[in-house]
């Protein structure tokens, strides 16, 4: 199954750090511009972070200082490393791959839940 599927949501107190990661499966992951998006409880998806295939990254201004993405190809990974947490950070997580780039469809994990809350 060609998917990217993403893990390390929780529960985290204010000022607390997580890290995300996400896993691609079957794709040739360094034909990939990479990103992670959120959506909080009412709120429309959003970007936070991205990564092209050269490692050019971009930050959402909500996030830049705090957050950092970071990809292996070499393990079909991608990274957001999120520190000092916010309140309004909680959101779903999304990792995307985008293929455009090398002629390929994009692709969307089922998302990870991250709560900041004391």
């Amino acid at each position: 199954q060609v998917q990217v599927v993403e893990s390390g949501g929780g529960l985290v107190q204010p000022g607390g750090s997580l890290r995300l990661s996400c896993a691609g499966s079957k794709i040739i992951f360094s034909a990939y511009d990479m990103g992670w998006y959120r959506q909080a409880p009412g709120e429309q998806r959003e970007l936070v972070a991205t990564i092209t295939s050269g490692g050019t990254t971009n930050y959402a201004d909500s996030v830049k200082g705090r957050f950092t993405i970071s990809r292996d190809n070499a393990k079909k990974a991608v990274y957001l490393q999120m520190n000092t947490l916010k309140f309004e950070d909680t959101a779903v997580y999304y990792c995307n791959a985008d293929g455009r780039a090398t002629g390929r469809y994009s692709l969307w994990g089922q998302g990870t839940r991250v709560t900041v809350s004391s």
